[in-house]
């Protein structure tokens, strides 16, 4: 039996490693570091966390939101999946809500506030779309 992946699932996969890479960035660079001397401490990683400042913050606020925003998004793929979709149709939104939110990470490392909650917003409008692709009844 083969098993493909539509590119709306694939989307998925994308969206639930977008939060490792945004812990991944907070991380950055301070793997090698001595705990004493502000490494990433990995016996305590929320806290090590919760201590940092400016993009490493944002990029920690960046994971979080990227947990938030996943089940949203993987519900909406699996009910217009069963209900139908059009293929090409659901593909698009699915991309475009993983654009949405690579630009939402972007912009939130960069302190870019409005373009980052335009990006939420239309990230959130797509997840929306996509409950009313299917064909009605």
């Amino acid at each position: 039996m083969t098993v493909s992946l539509t590119l709306a699932y694939w989307c998925v996969l994308a969206v639930a490693l977008m939060p490792i890479v945004a812990a991944g960035i907070a991380k950055s660079g301070m793997f090698g570091k001595p705990r004493k001397d502000g490494g990433y401490d990995n016996e305590l990683p929320r806290d090590w966390l919760a201590r940092q400042t400016d993009w490493r913050a944002r990029a920690n606020a960046a994971q979080a939101n990227c947990f938030e925003a996943m089940p949203f998004f993987i519900g909406a793929v699996i009910i217009a999946h069963q209900r139908g979709a059009d293929q090409a149709m659901l593909d698009a939104a699915a991309v475009l809500f993983v654009l949405l939110r690579l630009a939402y990470v972007a912009f939130y490392l960069r302190n870019i506030a409005n373009l980052r909650s335009l990006a939420w917003v239309l990230g959130m409008a797509v997840n929306v779309a996509m409950l009313f692709i299917a064909p009605s009844a």
